[in-house]
């Protein structure tokens, strides 16, 4: 993937913060945003998955080439490519962005704690 070229997944935060645990435990979580209002967080996903997303209670969209490079160049984090945007978890050194079929595994488990958590009790 060349730098800079990627969709984004946006997601409640609640699901996305759980998604974000699920895929640490893997280490497969790319790039985190989340918005200023903590309302939402978007994950970065390669080029074209917006083209077939169709996960429930998410949207995906193609930023078109448009954002910054992915790795952080000389220790320094980059600007996230969304404004009104910060980094939850801000680009490493490998420009890795999240695999789209781990996401949506990670979305479905997360949507799946939250609907026990909310019946329990």
């Amino acid at each position: 993937m060349s730098a800079g070229e990627c969709d984004l997944v946006t997601v409640s935060a609640r699901q996305g913060l759980e998604a974000v645990d699920i895929l640490r435990r893997g280490d497969a979580a790319g790039p985190v945003l989340h918005d200023n209002r903590c309302r939402t967080l978007g994950f970065l996903v390669p080029p074209g998955t917006a083209d077939g997303w169709d996960v429930p209670g998410s949207a995906c969209t193609r930023t078109f080439g448009r954002g910054v490079p992915l790795a952080a160049l000389a220790g320094a984090v980059p600007e996230p490519p969304v404004a009104g945007t910060g980094w939850l978890l801000p680009p490493g050194q490998d420009d890795r962005v999240t695999d789209p079929a781990v996401l949506r595994e990670a979305l479905g488990q997360a949507a799946r704690l939250i609907e026990a958590a909310d019946n329990c009790c």
